[in-house]
């Protein structure tokens, strides 16, 4: 029986495992849900072990838990180290869903549910790209099993469960589908991921709320101060002005920005699609250019003072913000964060207290296309779309794979079949039943096309 047969014959119940996950509010950063990530991980190791696992654990951290499985067929054939994450963004604000996040619903050929794409409906294509091959007795690899419960919070726990079993987790290369590709219609591999540094910011002007009547204009309001403090991490050519910052930046080659920015991309739809009139970012480089070789600082949050129904005159004692910073080979999370710190303090005037405290990061990571994997995963795409897939570099962080590579020294390849249009992190987060399908029967295809190039 060949793979589309199979997923055919197959597919109701696909997607009714795949809801089981879903309904799951695996919500890593909030501690309530810290039963739910168990149990989410619980429902994995089931899935896992119908699928054909020889074994499955749900292995404790300081943290989540970490779901891992193996089925070895034989010493000398090359070992994929599958890694996920079955924890999810939070759902807010919860108004603008359309259904409920967390009962997934099918409408329009998509998947409507928080995780549909990100990262359960992606990950679950590798349970059942695995299955088949284990009920057709042709899986030629060794296949490891590795999900985690904190990506979406920095895979805190991660880095030392890694340290801890480098044999357990030895393998020739490490699968990742949490990536995106350019189009429906025009496949990509994701060969580089940027990297991540994450803050949050306090500052506190009086030691208490005041009437903003009585002391307005005599007493620093630190709202006010926090929002001039981030305009001014960037200048009028959207130039990040932390001193250092662009030190360590890889300088990418004309030639190779040249080909980047032959990828398809279509301004006038891109805009529209994101209800824009025009795209902004760093002088000089094109929007490609901008989410894919370049970093990046943004503000993701800010608070402080009444946000409640109706007025209430106050200047708020304090203000926080949550900033991240995008980095590109080379860049050290730590000495970026380090160099934030020291510069966003000189920004503060003296009417005002400033902390600055690091969340979670990561390095930066490429890919090269010359690997065997690589073109094993290219001749997967192009078997499934009749198209050879398009090298890209993403502008999103999954920093725990550069600690792979620097932990575990094994490379990953990034096979994604998520799409810009499926709202990740987002309400109404949603994923196309054909990519699903599709993503199931290419990673099948992947698995024989490295079978073959190793063993030449």
């Amino acid at each position: 029986m060949d793979i589309k047969t199979y997923i055919e014959e197959n597919k109701d119940r696909f997607l009714e495992e795949l809801f089981s996950l879903i309904r799951i509010p695996s919500i890593s950063s909030i501690e309530a849900h810290k039963p739910d990530m168990i149990r989410c991980a619980q429902r994995w190791q089931e899935l896992i072990l119908a699928a054909g696992a020889d074994r499955c654990e749900v292995m404790p951290t300081k943290g989540n838990p970490v779901v891992y499985a193996e089925k070895i067929v034989s010493a000398d054939k090359p070992t994929i180290l599958i890694y996920g994450h079955y924890d999810v963004m939070p759902v807010d604000p919860i108004e603008l869903w359309n259904s409920e996040p967390f009962e997934p619903q099918i409408k329009d050929g998509h998947i409507w549910a928080r995780g549909a794409d990100d990262d359960k409906g992606q990950s679950f294509m590798h349970a059942k790209a695995f299955e088949y091959l284990i009920k057709t007795n042709s899986l030629p690899c060794n296949v490891k099993f590795m999900l985690e419960g904190e990506e979406e919070i920095g895979s805190v726990s991660l880095y030392d469960f890694c340290r801890e079993n480098k044999e357990l987790l030895k393998s020739d290369i490490i699968l990742v589908s949490d990536t995106s590709m350019l189009a429906s219609d025009i496949p990509s591999i994701t060969t580089g991921l940027r990297g991540l540094g994450y803050v949050e910011v306090k500052v506190t002007g009086a030691n208490r709320d005041l009437h903003s009547g009585l002391y307005g204009g005599a007493v620093a309001n630190p709202i006010n101060v926090l929002c001039q403090m981030i305009a001014k991490l960037t200048d009028e050519n959207n130039h990040i002005t932390v001193p250092g910052f662009y030190d360590k930046v890889l300088v990418v080659s004309d030639e190779e920005r040249k080909l980047m920015n032959q990828a398809p991309f279509d301004e006038k739809a891109y805009k529209a699609a994101l209800d824009i009139e025009e795209v902004h970012g760093e002088k000089g480089y094109t929007t490609l250019e901008r989410t894919g070789i370049r970093p990046s600082l943004d503000c993701c949050g800010i608070w402080g003072g009444y946000t409640g129904e109706g007025a209430k005159t106050v200047i708020p004692s304090t203000a926080h913000a949550k900033i991240s910073f995008r980095l590109v080979p080379d860049q050290d999370f730590e000495v970026i964060t380090e160099q934030f710190a020291t510069y966003f303090k000189t920004l503060a005037p003296k009417s005002v207290k400033v902390e600055v405290t690091p969340l979670h990061g990561g390095y930066a990571y490429v890919c090269p296309i010359d690997m065997p994997a690589y073109q094993a995963a290219e001749a997967a795409y192009n078997k499934t779309y009749g198209k050879r897939p398009i090298p890209s570099r993403s502008g999103g962080s999954i920093p725990i794979i550069a600690g792979f590579e620097r932990i575990l020294g094994t490379k990953a390849i990034l096979m994604g079949f998520g799409l810009g249009s499926d709202a990740i992190h987002s309400p109404n987060e949603n994923y196309p039943l054909e990519q699903f399908f599709k993503g199931i029967e290419t990673i099948t295809y992947f698995y024989s096309e490295l079978a073959e190039r190793c063993a030449k």
